[in-house]
């Protein structure tokens, strides 16, 4: 299988759906290729082969059509007349997720300083502790599901409905690259003081450093991202 900076010339060697899945086919379709494209796994301008996912995957080329329309509206494929479907995904798009996943995970921490709660306050604190001992011990499991409890107990404090649903679109890491990411540890540590940072401005009320403070995390930690799946260095 082809590593996270390696695309494959194929389809991404997708594995056939199990039946006890409890979303729909297309639904994991669609999951598995956001996955396999954000990671790299395939080049940008590659062809989709709609039959060769449908045998993969064990399907019909039904919900492969219809994960691939989902897909368009994300900005990942393009349909071409008299080409079919090709990857739009690239390092420059990428880079675009990044900054504006930035600019909408910034903007909730702002008010997640201003709305939390004394609750929220506890339990944020409590999770940038579990992180702190995970980080310590280099349990990348455990902190890959930290890293996402931390920030939506911060979407859940900030009590924004519309900036939540506008961020789905902006998730840019799976969990391949997330790991490479958490086995380094120095970048362990470098994420492990962001999110102190970010807690600790949260917690105080200041909405304008936990803004600040946000941002920077997004855009380093995407910097990381690109420089893995497109061995792209520099700031974004």
């Amino acid at each position: 299988m082809a590593t996270a900076n390696q695309p494959t010339s194929g389809n991404g060697d997708f594995e056939k759906i199990d039946a006890s899945f409890q979303i729909t086919v297309r639904d994991h379709v669609h999951r598995a290729m956001r996955s396999a494209i954000i990671s790299g796994r395939f080049q940008p301008g590659q062809k989709i082969n709609e039959r060769k996912l449908a045998e993969q995957f064990g399907v019909s080329t039904t919900p492969i059509k219809e994960a691939l329309r989902q897909l368009e509206t994300e900005g990942l494929v393009e349909a071409l007349a008299r080409r079919g479907v090709v990857i739009r995904f690239s390092s420059s798009w990428a880079e675009e997720m990044i900054l504006a996943r930035a600019a909408l995970e910034s903007m909730i921490a702002h008010l997640a300083a201003k709305r939390i709660d004394e609750n929220g306050r506890e339990e944020l604190r409590a999770i940038a502790n579990r992180m702190k001992e995970a980080t310590a011990s280099g349990d990348a499991d455990s902190l890959i599901t930290l890293n996402e409890t931390f920030h939506d107990h911060i979407h859940r404090s900030s009590q924004c409905g519309y900036l939540a649903k506008l961020i789905e679109r902006q998730q840019f890491y799976d969990a391949s690259i997330r790991r490479v990411i958490h086995l380094d540890p120095t970048e362990r540590q470098k994420a492990l003081n962001e999110h102190v940072a970010i807690a600790d401005a949260i917690a105080a009320g200041d909405a304008d450093r936990a803004e600040r403070t946000m941002r920077d995390h997004v855009v380093r930690s995407g910097d990381t991202y690109l420089s893995i799946v497109f061995k792209k260095q520099g700031e974004i």
